[in-house]
């Protein structure tokens, strides 16, 4: 197949640029299809659309969107489905027609050879994108049907026709139930990582156990149990999270780790004791998800070139604030990622260890034995550290080891609860640390949020209405004058909206961005330190040397189609 003729043939490329491309085939050895999207020369959907004319085999560019029955799915084997990257997607005729990622594939085409002669059906092959394929998949897997199948199961292994409200066994005594309640936690793991949710909430309401996931941000209702098999879930959970099964009054923690699909993916385990029973929440800490380029955070211009300026230097601190859920622990993996070299000893403390990242010595503290940050950053100085990253810190002992180990000549990392950057320096004072030594140490200050991203697929560009103009020019009057005269308004205020399409699931957002401030050290703001460090002065002077602001930002990445003005004003208001 020649993708590239035919783009010269179709006048999508010059002969310039196609012998460009070969040529760059050859000394790279890649396939035609992923260096032109690698390059970006054409859409993924523009390629296949020239695919399918080399083929003769029909492209479906909205095939995520079809509804595809119970009795065409059972047709193809789920597992021959995921392996040769065929779906079924209709019966029209007695044809069944049948989506496929490579229709080059001979063995694929193969498998399909021998399925239809068994079950006695004609099909019709059509070219499907990749990322149909992966929506259709799930197809196979109901969260409902499949919980829904596993409590049938454990109605009839105990011999009832349904479990009865309100039955409590002790988990000794329910040994019969394992299998389908081993069968249901698995199920809910599974769908939170497919349905890529941060967190799952298990939690007894007055006449269920209901089942939520945080999608996005938000959480959202995705199961109701029956309250009987509460203690039985709760238990498995417990069992491989190594927590204890029969202590139900006090809160525990733990984690443990499945391979779901071809990942290998961590959840850390959080039980909490309520008036109807333990709640169970578990955080679903994804090593493809967690570990970002530092792109892809939200990081951009003047913000993203402090950063790097800063992971330049040999030594000083490097502080991420806001509050919980704000992405301060996956903006430090993302940066510690970038300071890991062959050359450079890294050691961390940590609790939890949230990721793990090869070649980075990780420590998790343990307070009941003794062993907290405290402790832990005095054992650290002594490992010949380059590179330290505290996971928090939380008390005056810890800030002023912090600070110390940054004097010393050591790169720091940590993370502090402050709502903005100027509100860091206030908060080492409240914490006894002296204001001489800030700014000798303290390098930056990252202040964050996290924003949901508009859906790529749906949304459109609209003219803003007269008061969310009259909103937005007032905060861009309030910019650095190189972030204004940057700026494209000419014509007007223009922002996005997405109403929402099968990619998003109807939701009009897919993903969360990073809103940021980035409060660097000077001469001029070490002077507003040492004489008078207020938040007030300390905000006027970062304003003065050109920190863009998080409501500012939020404004930048709405007019660029990021976010939402709503989002804007959700997340934020000032």
């Amino acid at each position: 197949m020649n993708l590239i003729a035919k783009l010269v043939e179709n006048g999508k490329i010059d002969s310039k640029k196609a012998k460009e491309l070969e040529e760059e085939i050859l000394a790279s050895g890649k396939s035609e299809e992923n260096l032109l999207l690698e390059k970006k020369v054409v859409t993924q959907e523009s390629l296949l659309s020239v695919k399918s004319e080399i083929l003769g085999v029909p492209f479906l560019p909205e095939a995520e969107g079809l509804d595809v029955p119970n009795k065409v799915l059972a047709l193809i084997p789920e597992d021959s489905a995921k392996f040769y990257r065929l779906m079924p997607l209709a019966m029209k005729a007695e044809v069944l027609e049948v989506g496929m990622v490579d229709p080059e594939d001979i063995k694929a085409k193969e498998v399909l050879l021998f399925l239809a002669r068994h079950h006695r059906f004609s099909y019709k092959i059509f070219l499907i994108t990749p990322f149909a394929f992966d929506l259709l998949i799930k197809k196979y897997r109901n969260l409902r049907e499949e919980v829904g199948a596993a409590l049938e199961a454990l109605g009839s292994e105990s011999g009832e026709g349904e479990v009865e409200v309100g039955l409590q066994k002790p988990a000794t005594e329910r040994l019969v139930e394992e299998a389908p309640i081993i069968k249901m936690v698995s199920v809910i793991l599974r769908h939170a990582v497919d349905g890529e949710a941060s967190d799952i909430h298990i939690e007894p309401v007055t006449k269920n156990l209901r089942v939520r996931f945080r999608m996005d941000g938000a959480l959202y209702p995705s199961l109701f149990l029956p309250i009987a098999v509460h203690p039985s879930v709760v238990a498995r959970i417990k069992i491989i999270s190594n927590l204890r099964i029969d202590e139900t009054r006090v809160p525990q923690d733990g984690r443990f780790s499945a391979r779901i699909g071809d990942r290998e993916i961590d959840f850390r385990v959080s039980t909490f004791p309520t008036k109807l029973g333990e709640k169970v929440v578990l955080r679903v800490l994804d090593p493809t998800e967690g570990l970002k380029d530092v792109k892809d955070l939200g990081l951009t211009d003047r913000n993203l070139k402090l950063v790097q300026e800063a992971l330049q230097k040999p030594f000083g601190l490097i502080l991420s604030t806001g509050p919980t859920g704000s992405g301060k622990s996956t903006t430090l993996y993302t940066l510690l990622r970038m300071l890991n070299k062959d050359d450079t000893n890294v050691v961390t403390l940590e609790d939890p260890v949230e990721y793990f990242m090869e070649g980075i010595n990780q420590s998790q503290i343990r307070p009941e034995i003794g062993y907290d940050f405290p402790q832990g950053l005095r054992s650290i100085v002594r490992q010949d550290p380059d590179v330290i990253m505290v996971g928090e810190i939380r008390d005056e002992e810890s800030a002023s080891l912090v600070i110390q180990s940054a004097l010393t000549g050591h790169v720091v990392l940590s993370t502090l609860h402050t709502n903005n950057a100027v509100g860091a320096v206030p908060r080492f004072m409240d914490m006894q640390i002296k204001p001489f030594l800030l700014p000798s140490t303290l390098n930056i200050v990252i202040a964050q949020r996290l924003a949901r991203r508009l859906c790529p697929y749906c949304k459109k560009k609209v003219k803003a209405s007269a008061p969310v103009a009259d909103i937005i020019m007032k905060d861009i009057q309030g910019m650095p004058e190189d972030v204004r005269n940057s700026l494209n308004i000419s014509d007007g205020v223009y922002l996005y909206e997405a109403k929402g399409c099968v990619k998003c699931n109807n939701k009009g957002v897919k993903g969360r961005v990073g809103l940021y401030e980035v409060l660097r050290m000077t001469d001029s703001l070490s002077e507003v330190i040492m004489t008078d460090p207020s938040e007030v002065r300390l905000s006027k002077e970062a304003s003065r040397q050109g920190m863009v602001s998080l409501r500012q930002d939020a404004i930048l990445k709405a007019l660029e189609g990021s976010i939402s003005f709503e989002e804007v004003l959700w997340v934020a208001e000032e």
